[in-house]
């Protein structure tokens, strides 16, 4: 049995833009996303809410700590890195988590595809409604990614390894002709599945995998 914190396989998760309404501070924002993250799952798998991790690494880009009367914990932060820090120890308590804050934001001036909603203004923050005339092209959006290991892995990895177990090896003579043994590649679906195991979240909870690997 092996440990997530001994594996390095991590799932991509990004806000692009990040959704930062005009006028709002970061705490105002982050304060709207108690039960659920303000970021979706860029990874090839069926996404899943994520209500644990094992570590992840967070980056936050073009928005600044608004100052503010506190209104919560969140508002009495000093800085934008210590808002977003203390948000993420919230989520995910016990969770080894790092944060990066930078100042600039993404530039999305052409012929970078002007693709985003109505409701952006220029500088990528969000209206509460249409504006009465013709926006301009958005010239820079706030951006927030993240690098996180947890339990989405596991459908991730043990997907990935059902799908390669279905494959007729040998319709791909040409492959092991290459110098893979089937041996080899047998080994591989078994490191990749016990590689799963390691971000289950308690061991033998699905039994519904274990039988299917069964028949």
């Amino acid at each position: 049995i092996c440990h997530p914190s001994d594996s390095q396989v991590v799932a991509a998760w990004a806000s692009v833009p990040f959704p930062a309404l005009r006028g709002y501070s970061l705490p105002d924002t982050l304060c709207t996303y108690q039960q659920d993250v303000p970021w979706k799952l860029l990874s090839s798998c069926r996404e899943q809410k994520v209500s644990c991790c094992f570590a992840q690494s967070v980056v936050l880009r073009g928005i600044c700590k608004e100052g503010k009367q506190p209104a919560s914990l969140l508002h009495a932060c000093e800085s934008t890195e210590e808002v977003l820090q203390r948000y993420l120890h919230t989520l995910f308590p016990g969770a080894f988590s790092t944060s990066h804050v930078l100042e600039q934001p993404c530039n999305t001036l052409p012929p970078y595809p002007q693709f985003f909603s109505p409701l952006l203004t220029r500088q990528g923050f969000l209206l509460d409604k249409p504006p009465s005339y013709s926006s301009a092209a958005v010239e820079s959006i706030p951006v927030l990614a993240a690098l996180q290991s947890s339990p989405v892995l596991h459908t991730l990895l043990y997907s990935l390894y059902k799908d390669l177990q279905k494959l007729n090896t040998r319709r791909w003579a040409s492959f092991f002709s290459a110098g893979v043994e089937q041996d080899d590649f047998q080994e591989a679906l078994q490191e990749l599945r016990t590689l799963s195991q390691c971000y289950e979240m308690g061991f033998g909870a699905d039994g519904s995998e274990e039988e299917a690997d069964s028949d």
